[in-house]
């Protein structure tokens, strides 16, 4: 599997792995809870952020994963993933395009049409592994490899953190 796109501290003892997809409102609501689980937690936890469009549901997820992953080459993934919550509105490729502007790519033509296609197997690739883990939907999200229920919020992914950090130690 291709490296995964990690935010926060690579090798913090607990990892949350979360399946996305970019046109999902559920996802767009989790992003920042779960940025603020990483950025709180002292470099105790990392987020794995792993690509599960929706393409019968949303007919732009496929492209704007496509997108971004064009994105993670120039060296801004998360900028455009935040970008693309903020728009889940305007996802056309003419749209990504000017997201891909508005967060300062240097190749933003990039990010849509026929040459990020050349990204679609780093897609397929965590698509399956979803589908292997029992993905169904998005936001899915596993604590250190065990899958939260339930709707995300800070202080119930706190204390899914703390429960795999004790395991680890148990």
């Amino acid at each position: 599997m291709s490296d995964p796109h990690v935010l926060g501290a690579p090798l913090a003892p607990v990892t949350i792995v979360e399946y996305a997809d970019l046109e999902c409102p559920y996802c767009r609501a989790a992003a920042p809870v779960l940025r603020e689980v990483v950025e709180s937690s002292q470099g105790r936890v990392s987020l794995e952020f792993r690509h599960f469009p929706l393409f019968e549901t949303h007919p732009h997820a496929l492209t704007a994963a496509l997108a971004v992953e064009a994105a993670a080459e120039q060296g801004r993934f998360w900028e455009l993933v935040d970008e693309l919550f903020a728009h889940q509105d305007r996802l056309t490729d003419e749209d990504l395009v000017e997201h891909a502007h508005r967060v300062g790519l240097p190749r933003p033509h990039e990010v849509a049409g026929p040459v990020a296609q050349r990204h679609a197997e780093r897609v397929r690739e965590d698509y399956a592994t979803g589908l292997a883990a029992g993905v169904d939907g998005t936001p899915t999200i596993f604590v250190d490899g065990v899958r939260f229920r339930g709707r995300p919020t800070p202080e119930r992914l706190r204390e899914a953190v703390e429960r795999a950090a004790a395991a680890r130690f148990s």
